[in-house]
C-alpha cells in the first residue's frame, strides 16, 4: 500500500511539472490613438503547439499557426480580412511580452 500510495504522488508530481507556464488566462492592455486597447487572452499548450482564443472589444478568435520553443511563442489572428503575426516571450511565470507589427504589450496573468 506504501508502494502504491508513493507511486501516485510521484504521477501527480510530474503532471503538475509538466503543465507550461503559459497555460491560462492573461490580459493586457495599449494606448492607441484612439484610445485603450484591451485584449484578453486564453492560452494552452500541447507540446510545441500553442491553441487558445484571443478577445477584444473587435470580438473573439482563434489563434492560429501557435508554436512554443521553451519561453517563447509565436501564432497568428485574422479578423476583418486582416492577418495579425505576434511573438512573445514569457519573462516571469506572471508577465508575457507580445510583439507584433502594431507595437508591444505586456500581458499579465489572471488569477
Amino acid at each position: 500500500m506504501k508502494i502504491l500510495f508513493t507511486v501516485a504522488l510521484l504521477v501527480g508530481c510530474m503532471t503538475a511539472f509538466a503543465q507550461s507556464p503559459i497555460n491560462g488566462e492573461w490580459k493586457g492592455s495599449r494606448e492607441t490613438p484612439n484610445g485603450t486597447f484591451e485584449v484578453n487572452y486564453t492560452f494552452k499548450v500541447e507540446g510545441d503547439v500553442l491553441t487558445g482564443t484571443w478577445k477584444s472589444n473587435f470580438g473573439e478568435t482563434k489563434l492560429e499557426n501557435g508554436k512554443v520553443d521553451g519561453k517563447k511563442i509565436s501564432y497568428s489572428i485574422s479578423f476583418n480580412d486582416m492577418t495579425i503575426n505576434s511573438t512573445g516571450e514569457l519573462i516571469s511565470n506572471d508577465e508575457i511580452l507580445i510583439k507584433n507589427e502594431r507595437g508591444e504589450m505586456k500581458l499579465t496573468r489572471v488569477k
